[in-house]
């Protein structure tokens, strides 16, 4: 979750769906202080990773709406979301988005896991998919780490 609203707040800043990557580093790095610029430079990487930024004709683009997501006051992410996750903890976390409760969300991923035999990251792209929940890319994510 706090991926995402690190990825929202440069583009809620600026009223704008796309900016250079520049831009977007300096925001996170220099205006609010959230992180050095290598550092965000890293998360730019690892937001591509998992999907919420796409690079096109050198710009940023969130593949998601900034307006849907709120920028909490005092709002100071971790360093560990410069971290890549695994598919099952992207998942998680899209669940999470979605209103799902931690509890409800691993207990049922783990049933379906226990019940199909799959792998975790197989079972948790099931859950979230049979609740309407977009995890294509996570999808073909777990696909090609086999």
């Amino acid at each position: 979750m706090s991926l995402r609203i690190a990825v929202a707040a440069p583009f809620l800043a600026a009223g704008s769906r796309s900016m250079p990557e520049s831009s977007f580093v300096v925001d996170l790095s220099l205006d609010r202080d959230w992180f050095s610029p290598d550092q965000a430079k890293r998360l730019v990487d690892v937001a591509t990773g998992e999907g919420l930024l796409s690079r096109e004709d050198g710009e940023l683009r969130p593949t998601f709406d900034p307006e849907t997501v709120a920028v909490p006051d005092g709002f100071h992410p971790d360093e560990s979301i410069l971290q890549q996750r695994s598919v099952f903890e992207t998942v998680l976390d899209r669940c999470l988005d979605h209103g799902i409760e931690k509890q409800t969300a691993v207990a049922g991923i783990n049933k379906l896991q226990a019940n199909l035999a799959v792998t975790i990251e197989a079972a948790a792209v099931l859950f979230a998919h049979k609740r309407g929940i977009d995890v294509r890319s996570e999808a073909e994510t777990a696909l090609e780490e086999l």
